[in-house]
């Protein structure tokens, strides 16, 4: 199941505020500005700032 067009419409980084976007793999979504990725789990976005990743 990928993430739903409207959730990630609302969804923003939280770190930044700013837009987010989903990775061409489908695997998590990115926040440019921050250069963090967010990963998702079991189809769940995980929006922690600890759990992210750096691009």
């Amino acid at each position: 199941m990928a993430i739903d067009k409207e959730l990630l419409d609302i969804l923003a980084c939280p770190k930044c505020k700013g837009n987010i976007r989903l990775t061409e793999s489908g695997d998590g979504l990115i926040c440019d500005a921050c250069k963090l990725k967010y990963p998702i789990k079991d189809d769940i976005p995980v929006m922690l700032i600890e759990e992210a990743g750096k691009i």
